[in-house]
């Protein structure tokens, strides 16, 4: 990715040049084990030029929550958002995989959790990988 950006109420929140945009969805099931599970597994994933990881290269990263990625759309012309964590179980998970990463020595931007965000990604290939715990 080129680059990403958040903004919330015609404010940046949030910024990066190439790095990874990472939008993550928590489901009722996810645990905090997880959230570091993932934080690793994101942070060390050769998916960059030449096969190098962010941490590999330094790349930041720019973390967005994203519940609608649990959208189910099998029934119905609405999807169901019932497999997405409430708010109030989300929101620590998803700070527990920003933290994670932080801790790995990331450099991570963050969007704003329960809020109306404009994220913007300019996107080089485009490349998108799912990752699960």
């Amino acid at each position: 990715m080129s680059s990403a950006s958040v903004t919330v109420d015609d404010t940046v929140v949030g910024e990066i040049g190439p790095g990874l945009l990472v939008l993550v969805g928590v489901s009722r099931d996810d645990s905090a084990a997880e959230a570091s599970a993932l934080a690793r597994k994101i942070y060390d994933l050769r998916i960059l030029d030449g096969e190098k990881s962010a941490s590999d290269v330094g790349a930041p990263l720019l973390v967005v929550s994203q519940f609608t990625l649990y959208g189910d759309t099998r029934k119905g012309r609405r999807p169901s958002w019932s497999a997405a964590a409430p708010a109030e179980q989300a929101e620590p998970l998803v700070d527990a995989v920003v933290a994670a990463l932080r801790e790995r020595g990331a450099t991570v931007e963050t969007g704003r959790f329960r809020t109306h965000m404009l994220v913007a990604s300019v996107n080089v290939g485009p490349q998108t990988i799912l990752l699960e715990t």
